[in-house]
């Protein structure tokens, strides 16, 4: 839709069929895919590449500039999934050297004020309350929940499935499949109603209880606990990823709620 009161620079690619409201402004070197909706007074920057079906609504800048003082003006992009929803005021930075993109997945929702800085990967499937704040670096898994007000440091992981209650400030990598709240971020038990809603069996849910019952409560340490688990539990992929996960981590990983982190 032509908006006379918009301005898309002319080497912008959009598609047809997309609504731009008035007072929105599209730098050159963006793509936009068919269906999408942006609202009024979104700024959408060099580098932009946004999915079919798109919701962004007012107030977004998308692409922006890094906030790292290391960034050297490389062509770097910002990258959103199809069949995503930005809500009023998101702020979304593309990438710097590092990565050279920040990505969001499909189907994602992020609702207001929220902020992803550069080189972040999002999965898909991944809903971000009010006011959440990722700094640079973050890894996110897919179907991930951040409650509102949620501040995760730079170079955190956060697996599959997890649930990062509100207010939380997360400052260790998040296990897949966890439900992670308190101060400092502690392992309270698996997301459970999540994964009941994503078709997990409660065969498959127990299994994940056992597993995160011998890291988590039984006062093992890490490696003691994932050499039990190799030994004494059936490989699956869910018991695979949760090792991987763990064994993998940069920034280590969260404790249970009666160790200290």
């Amino acid at each position: 839709m032509n908006q006379p009161l918009a301005y898309v620079h002319p080497g912008a690619k959009i598609a047809k069929n997309v609504v731009i409201e008035p007072f929105t402004t599209i730098s050159n070197n963006v793509i936009i895919g068919e269906g999408t909706w942006i609202g009024s007074n979104v700024t959408i920057m060099e580098g932009a590449r946004i999915g079919k079906n798109c919701n962004i609504f007012p107030g977004s800048v998308i692409s922006a500039v890094p906030q790292d003082l290391k960034f050297n003006g490389e062509d770097t992009t910002a990258v959103i999934g199809n069949n995503t929803t930005i809500r009023e005021s998101v702020t979304i930075n593309r990438g710097t050297k590092d990565r050279m993109k920040t990505k969001i997945g499909k189907n994602c929702l992020i609702m207001a004020y929220s902020h992803i800085a550069h080189d972040c990967i999002v999965g898909d499937n991944c809903i971000f309350s009010n006011n959440s704040t990722l700094a640079g670096h973050i890894t996110v898994g897919e179907h991930v929940i951040l409650a509102g007000f949620v501040a995760v440091h730079q170079f955190c992981t956060i697996g599959d499935h997890a649930f990062v209650a509100g207010g939380s400030l997360v400052r260790k990598d998040v296990s897949p499949y966890v439900n992670a709240p308190r101060e400092p971020l502690s392992y309270v038990g698996i997301n459970s109603v999540g994964l009941r809603r994503r078709g997990f069996s409660s065969e498959k849910i127990t299994e994940i209880q056992t597993i995160y019952r011998l890291l988590f409560q039984k006062k093992y340490n890490n490696t003691q606990a994932t050499e039990i688990i190799e030994a004494e539990m059936t490989a699956t992929p869910e018991r695979d990823e949760i090792l991987n996960f763990i064994q993998n981590s940069q920034r280590g990983i969260m404790k249970g709620y009666f160790q200290k982190n």
